[in-house]
């Protein structure tokens, strides 16, 4: 090894392995992929080791890679330390994320955030848009990720989510029937979006399960309770759309949205390693 080890290259190096993406790694540190192309080829230069794999689809580590990854985590905490003094007070990044819009993206998107950073712990919100935007609005929250709201302007997009009508394959349907729905409570949106598909196509509808969060939603759809009007992106294996078999409307599409007003750097990084990896799990 040559040369020394520079602190913004070794952060770039654990945001390219944690999003396994130099594009979301940019995102994540405000700058461009060429930027980090650059950071890592000077990295692997100074290591005089090959540290990641690149290819048109994924970014993959090395065998050196792995082992020096390991290395990298403990240099940056121990740059912490230095910082902060030997036992740093740790700083709390509250969030926000909307029910409809968390996904199976939640358990990647934490693993991410622990990896980033000993320094931070999170407090995270699951809910209702329009509440976490009041959370948001009155301090409680530091940052929400929820379904764009009409009429709300600001905020930056992580996806735009197309919908289905998703059941157990078992469910039965048939024209003239009343619909039998499976949603969250008012005022939810995505329950506002089905129903107002619904009643413009004229089909008769009633709610036979009303749940308290998305994970109960699709636990009733999938015992065949009635459908449930998802992302699907959310939706999980065993469920199947089955609105376009049996002629119910199309839904309209949604944005998701990051709203911030994160300023320091710690967990200005975090949120934006947040938003990248949203990125590329919803792309995925």
């Amino acid at each position: 090894m040559t040369g020394t080890l520079d602190i913004p290259t070794v952060q770039a190096f654990l945001l390219v392995a944690e999003l396994q993406s130099f594009t979301r790694a940019a995102e994540a540190l405000g700058t461009t992929q060429a930027a980090v192309s650059m950071k890592l080829q000077r990295l692997e230069a100074v290591i005089g080791k090959r540290l990641v794999e690149r290819s048109p689809r994924a970014v993959r580590l090395t065998a050196d890679g792995s082992a020096f990854l390991r290395n990298a985590r403990a240099l940056i905490e121990a740059h912490d330390r230095a910082l902060m003094g030997e036992v740093p007070a740790r700083r709390q990044l509250s969030f926000g994320i909307s029910d409809h819009a968390a996904g199976p993206e939640l358990v990647p998107l934490l693993e991410r955030l622990n990896a980033l950073s000993s320094q931070l712990s999170f407090a995270v919100t699951i809910g209702f848009s329009r509440d976490l935007l009041d959370a948001y609005d009155s301090g409680t929250l530091d940052a929400v990720i929820v379904r764009q709201e009409a009429g709300r302007r600001g905020g930056e997009k992580l996806a735009e989510d197309t919908f289905g009508w998703f059941a157990s394959p078992r469910l039965k349907w048939q024209r003239g029937e009343n619909l039998r729905l499976v949603t969250l409570a008012a005022p939810c949106g995505i329950r506002a979006l089905a129903v107002r598909a619904l009643d413009r196509a004229g089909i008769e509808w009633n709610e036979t399960f009303i749940g308290g969060g998305v994970t109960a939603v699709i636990a009733a759809a999938l015992a065949g309770l009635g459908v449930a009007p998802l992302a699907k992106r959310i939706a999980p294996p065993g469920m199947v759309d089955i609105g376009p078999e049996i002629g119910l409307p199309p839904m309209a599409a949604s944005k998701v949205m990051l709203h911030s007003k994160v300023g320091e750097p710690i967990k200005l990084m975090a949120l934006r390693t947040l938003a990248a990896a949203f990125r590329s799990a919803a792309a995925g």
